[in-house]
């Protein structure tokens, strides 16, 4: 399980769907991408991870 995640904003397509799984973790920047804060709920991590169309989100 990941403690901590980053958004690779070349990749990021600003589909939401990271946003919409694990709010507390990720929100949208001044740009419309996504971007990741700290890692509180793992599993939600994990599935937006699992689930990013682009593989835009790394797990550490």
């Amino acid at each position: 399980m990941p403690s901590k995640v980053s958004v690779d904003k070349d990749l990021c397509i600003a589909c939401g769907l990271c946003v919409g799984t694990a709010p507390s973790i990720f929100s949208f920047g001044d740009d419309g991408k996504a971007e990741a804060g700290a890692v509180d709920d793992e599993a939600a991590a994990e599935e937006a991870i699992n689930n990013c169309p682009v593989a835009a989100i790394k797990g550490e």
